[in-house]
């Protein structure tokens, strides 16, 4: 499945966003944190001026081949409301864009700098959903049997055995531990069906990582990140970074397999109702599996997180 690219992120039919731009501003968490815009990929090294849109405002973006320079100081991201230049970073191969007064620094991967992996942007992909509903189905281990089929599971090993949820209280993330799943391929260098174990880290509302089993080196993990893009409250661009212990892989084997693996997701995401996240009691019914969802939601509440919800409307 091809990927898209920065200057094709928002669609041809997107409503006005003047609410929801306000909204965003209303909540300082997601206003002053930083967010993917684009793959480093996909913009070059030209002087070519691409556009996407975050939180409800349009942005361009240009990138400079500047000799010497630092990755962040070749791009520069300005609003095209009011033209006023936007902070950036690059790193994990993803531009990085804070539209307010960063709080923070992007969130920490440090085996993305371990020297044996590889690390690689797996794709962009714009849906029909809010961003905060694509992190859940992250999240979701219930779906593997039946939405990833002879990959992530298979019948009849379809129940989600109980694990352990944790909040770290010094760095305000979430995680789930202890988490396992019967998987007939769980990665491009899995030979056979392995048990695998995960851990899920929610590090941002838009981000969240997954380390799980390497099958060549069972004894570390490999990683997974989801940065999600909110265009604005209703659609988003899902960006998967992976790093990977895989010395035999192809980067376009390795792209192939994590693309494969959300192009099935997307299928449930499109069908999301709402398009927004319920964060309300009652709105919808959750069952043991899914703890880690049922936290994630509590965990956006607690920090007053309204834009991609229900949540008041």
């Amino acid at each position: 499945m091809s990927t898209a690219s920065t200057s094709d992120t928002t669609p041809d039919t997107m409503p006005d966003t003047t609410d929801t731009a306000d909204c965003a501003a209303r909540d300082a968490v997601i206003w002053n944190d930083w967010h993917p815009v684009a793959a480093l990929g996909a913009l070059g090294d030209s002087d070519a001026t691409s556009n996407t849109r975050l939180l409800g405002i349009d942005l361009g973006i240009r990138a400079a081949n500047v000799a010497g320079a630092q990755p962040s100081a070749r791009y520069s991201v300005w609003r095209h409301d009011n033209h006023a230049p936007c902070r950036v970073q690059a790193r994990y191969g993803v531009l990085w864009v804070c539209l307010g007064e960063p709080q923070r620094d992007i969130l920490a991967i440090p085996e993305a700098d371990e020297a044996d992996r590889r690390l690689l942007h797996a794709g962009a992909f714009r849906v029909h959903v809010s961003g905060l509903r694509a992190v859940e189905n992250f999240l979701d281990m219930g779906h593997f049997p039946f939405v990833h089929t002879g990959y992530l599971g298979v019948e009849p090993y379809t129940e989600v055995a109980p694990y352990r949820i944790e909040r770290d209280e010094q760095n305000g993330e979430l995680y789930a531990h202890d988490c396992r799943f019967y998987q007939p391929r769980a990665a491009m260098t899995a030979g056979t069906a392995l048990d695998v174990h995960y851990v899920y880290r929610v590090a941002r509302p838009y981000s969240a990582i997954l380390y799980k089993t390497c099958p060549p080196q069972p004894e570390r993990f490999d990683v997974i990140a989801l940065f999600v893009q909110p265009l604005d409250e209703d659609w988003c661009v899902a960006h998967t970074v992976m790093s990977y212990l895989d010395d035999t892989s192809s980067d376009d084997e390795l792209r192939g397999f994590q693309q494969t693996i959300f192009a099935q997701d997307i299928k449930i995401l499109v069908n999301q109702v709402p398009k927004r996240l319920p964060l309300g009691t009652g709105d919808e019914h959750p069952v043991r599996a899914d703890a880690m969802s049922v936290a994630y939601r509590r965990w956006l509440s607690a920090q007053q997180v309204t834009y991609g919800t229900t949540h008041g409307r």
